[in-house]
């Protein structure tokens, strides 16, 4: 009894001090921790895998608030979840939004509703789930929004973009995570009439939305910098690249860039006056942004055998490199941001190999001087990156690949890094692993 009550107590410890992931890619959206204590390496034993709990499809990556985990998946009930990538699959079922204990993984609540699918890919939702104070906001694969209480998981309100907006759903599903600013709830939902719209995160009332012509949204998630001395709301669809007013959806600037079959996926990265935007079909370009003013110029646009053209997972910008996979080969690349110019490639960290993949994928997070790559094979890889080189410093499989992309079996969902621990889920499990520096002393 003694050893479990300080077992127990270790790990109240372990948690209180963390920092949240409360959205995608993390509390800023820029994938970088700041916390002090995560491990340098992995032990000759592994890692410690916490706990493990039972969930179902999709690529929707968690979000971690407040000591408790948030995550979506797909109960299929009827209809064969093939993937192809030209048509849509048609399926029963229920999209769920979970809510698990981070300490222990026991769920604290569910929240399902129906949802019939008519996606490719069909796995499940895409969306991390946005935690903004006692709210949580979860966006479907079929456009279901809904604003829920952490607390118990009770419906605040709800709007639907096929419904309320009369939005197209993409082949691939809805996948660009709403975006909180202020009292903003910031969303991607096209339509005939409109492309960004933003809601009044309390009541899901209109607030602005930006006009356009054509249903085709893409996939890209939207984020707000500060440059030329103002705040920018920054969109990209399959038209391009748009900054626009974040109080008003009036546009500052926009750069044409057109990916193919409508593949904006990957959000711009941003780095001081450089921002840098990419999509399948050799489609890529480095843009200068104004010091004084939102305006934006054009530096190089990338050709077949420079830059990198990225699908799955965002890149990151460091110290004038370009990290990131390429969806066309598949392998991992630093690009130098001046030139273009790819100083290295390996396909270690997106499918563990040495032959072309296509979409092969790592999501990328930085720590320090390091950085914690996951694999699409379900491997954590701790790796010293820079402009010379790709080091591995130490690899852990954390879970298998259950998904499947041309063949080969993938995860494709964005962890979550909270409190020293890693949060990651496939299609059957969400497990917790330590990355505490202290548990391997």
């Amino acid at each position: 009894m003694r050893s479990l009550l300080t077992l127990c107590l270790a790990l109240a410890t372990t948690f209180q001090a963390q920092a949240d992931w409360p959205q995608w890619m993390g509390e800023n959206r820029d994938g970088i921790l700041s916390e002090a204590g995560w491990i340098k390496s992995i032990p000759a034993e592994g890692l410690k895998t916490l706990w493990r709990m039972p969930i179902e499809g999709g690529y929707a990556g968690p979000s971690v608030a407040d000591g408790r985990v948030y995550v979506t998946d797909y109960v299929r009930t009827s209809g064969e979840a093939v993937n192809d990538p030209g048509a849509r699959a048609t399926l029963g079922g229920q999209e769920r939004v979970l809510c698990f204990d981070a300490k222990t993984g026991k769920k604290i609540w569910e929240h399902a509703y129906d949802c019939p699918y008519s996606i490719s890919y069909p796995a499940g939702p895409r969306c991390t789930p946005t935690v903004d104070g006692d709210r949580v906001y979860a966006l479907g694969a079929e456009g279901d929004l809904l604003c829920l209480s952490t607390a118990d998981g009770s419906v605040i309100w709800q709007r639907s973009f096929k419904k309320d907006f009369n939005s197209a759903v993409p082949i691939w599903g809805h996948a660009a995570h709403p975006l909180v600013d202020g009292e903003q709830l910031i969303c991607m939902v096209g339509g005939e009439t409109q492309s960004v719209v933003s809601l009044d995160k309390m009541t899901g009332k209109e607030i602005w939305k930006r006009p356009t012509v054509g249903n085709d949204i893409g996939y890209c998630p939207p984020r707000i910098i500060q440059a030329g001395g103002t705040r920018q709301l920054i969109t990209f669809s399959p038209k391009g690249i748009e900054s626009l007013d974040p109080k008003t959806g009036k546009p500052f600037w926009e750069v044409p860039l057109t990916p193919l079959y409508g593949m904006s996926i990957t959000m711009p990265q941003h780095d001081g006056n450089l921002m840098f935007a990419s999509g399948i079909g050799s489609e890529s370009v480095m843009l200068e942004l104004g010091s004084k003013q939102p305006t934006v110029k054009e530096l190089w646009r990338g050709e077949q055998k420079t830059s990198i053209y990225c699908a799955n997972s965002t890149p990151m910008i460091v110290d004038g490199v370009i990290y990131g996979s390429d969806c066309q080969v598949g392998h991992f690349a630093a690009i130098d941001t001046k030139t273009a110019d790819r100083l290295w490639t390996t396909f270690a960290p997106t499918t563990g190999g040495e032959r072309r993949a296509k979409h092969g994928t790592a999501f990328v997070t930085k720590y320090g001087d390091q950085f914690f790559l996951f694999s699409e094979t379900g491997d954590l890889i701790i790796a010293a990156i820079d402009s010379k080189e790709y080091r591995e410093i130490g690899r852990f499989h954390v879970l298998e690949p259950t998904g499947e992309c041309f063949g080969r079996s993938v995860v494709w969902s964005h962890p979550a890094y909270s409190g020293k621990h890693l949060f990651a889920r496939n299609d059957e499990e969400i497990v917790c692993v330590s990355l505490d520096a202290d548990d391997y002393k």
